[in-house]
């Protein structure tokens, strides 16, 4: 029955249409990716920057090139890697602190205290270097909220 059809498709519009505004009304279309968003607008409104669906440059934005290149995974790039900087630092930290604490030479010896400060040093340098954030390319990274 084509007029059952018609009422079932504008059943499932106004479905999308009701979830979509949820991400409006939470403030959470903030940290969508720019290919969400867009499919976000175009399921509240019919539009993203006044394009359809079927404009190319929407299309576009789904492409893996084009997220990759989008500030918003720049941002979950750089947040990973910040993050992973404060991790190694700790580490350090801790276990130059512990060295200094620790009087036992054997315990030292025994745990590898000096072999791991300077794994977790190597570490910190890798992660804090510029390749480390190419590395990174292809991860989903961080999320910066």
């Amino acid at each position: 029955d084509p007029d059952l059809f018609a009422e079932g498709l504008r059943q499932i519009v106004a479905t999308q249409k009701r979830v979509a505004m949820h991400y409006f009304a939470d403030g959470s279309i903030q940290a969508a990716c720019e290919p969400l968003k867009a499919l976000l607008h175009i399921m509240a409104t019919g539009n993203y920057q006044s394009r359809d669906i079927h404009d190319p440059k929407i299309r576009e934005l789904f492409t893996r090139e084009s997220l990759l290149a989008s500030s918003w995974y720049n941002e979950r790039l750089k947040t990973q890697q910040a993050r992973e900087t404060e991790l190694c630092q700790r580490h350090v930290h801790t276990l130059q602190n512990f060295l200094k604490e620790c009087s036992y030479e054997e315990v030292l010896k025994r745990l590898s205290i000096p072999n791991r400060l300077h794994h977790a040093q190597q570490r910190l340098e890798k992660v804090r270097s510029p390749e480390y954030l190419e590395e990174l390319i292809g991860t989903i990274g961080a999320n910066p909220l």
